[in-house]
C-alpha cells in the first residue's frame, strides 16, 4: 500500500479537523498532510486526507460534491449557528407545517447567495472570522455564490428537522439552518452533522482513525519483512 497517497478518513465529533490531522502524523511519521475541506469540531463525517506528495491533489477534491445529514432546531437561534454558541430563544405562536417548510426550502435549491457563518475559518483582513467573532468584533462577511443541488426531507418533528443535502463547494451548513429560521421566522440552528460522502468517496469507503493505524501499521511491517 502506498501511504502518500488520498485517503477518506472518518472523522468523530470532539476533535477538529487539525486535530485528526495531528495524529496521522504520529501514525505515519509524515509531516506534509492536509485535508480538502474542513469540519467542524461538532460534526462528523469524510474527511478527504493527503498524505505527502499526494496533498498536492487535494485541490481537485474541494471541488467535489458533498452529501451531508443534518438535524436543524427550530425556534432557536445560536450565536455560532451551531449548538456550541450562546442560544437565543424565539417565540413561535405556530410550528410551520411540512408544506410550508417544503415551499420554502426550494428557494434555497440551485445557485444562490450564501453569507458564511460569523465563527468561520473566512479570512477578514487577514485572519480568519472566527478570530475576530471570538474577541467580540463581528466582522462583516459579504455573500458568496454557491451551489445546493438537492434538499430532501427526511424527518420532521417540531422542532427537528431533519434533511439530507447534497451541494457544490463551499456551502455552509450552518448558514443553510440560519437562513432557514429567518425565512420561516422561528430561527434556528445546526444541532447535528454528518457528512456523510465526498465525492466519490462515501461514509463506507472511509476509514476510522484506529483502522488508518492498523492499515499502515501493516503496510510498514510488510515493506519491512517483504519475504514474510
Amino acid at each position: 500500500m502506498k501511504i502518500e497517497n488520498i485517503f477518506p478518513i472518518w472523522k468523530p465529533k470532539g476533535p477538529t479537523s487539525n486535530q485528526v490531522l495531528e495524529r496521522l502524523r504520529k501514525i505515519t511519521g509524515i509531516k506534509k498532510i492536509g485535508h480538502a475541506g474542513t469540519l467542524d469540531p461538532l460534526a462528523s463525517g469524510v474527511l478527504i486526507v493527503g498524505i505527502g506528495k499526494a496533498t498536492k491533489m487535494l485541490s481537485q477534491f474541494q471541488k467535489k460534491e458533498k452529501e451531508y445529514l443534518a438535524d436543524i432546531k427550530l425556534g432557536m437561534e445560536s450565536s455560532t449557528d451551531d449548538e456550541e454558541g450562546k442560544k437565543r430563544k424565539i417565540f413561535v405562536s405556530k410550528p410551520p407545517s411540512l408544506r410550508e417548510i417544503e415551499k420554502i426550502l426550494k428557494t434555497f435549491q440551485g445557485e444562490i447567495l450564501q453569507t458564511p457563518p460569523v465563527f468561520s475559518a473566512v479570512k477578514v483582513g487577514g485572519k480568519e472570522a472566527y478570530k475576530w467573532a471570538r474577541r467580540g468584533k463581528i466582522p462583516k462577511l459579504k455573500p458568496r455564490r454557491v451551489q445546493i443541488k438537492k434538499i430532501e426531507i427526511l424527518n420532521y418533528h417540531w422542532p427537528i428537522l431533519s434533511l439530507k443535502i447534497i451541494t457544490g463547494p463551499g456551502v455552509y451548513i450552518r448558514s443553510l439552518a440560519r437562513d432557514l429560521g429567518k425565512k420561516l421566522k422561528t430561527g434556528g440552528y445546526l444541532k447535528n452533522l454528518e457528512r456523510t460522502r465526498v465525492g466519490e468517496f462515501s461514509k463506507e469507503k472511509a476509514l476510522t482513525i484506529s483502522q488508518f493505524e492498523r492499515l499502515i501499521t501493516k503496510s510498514i511491517k510488510a515493506h519491512k519483512n517483504p519475504s514474510s
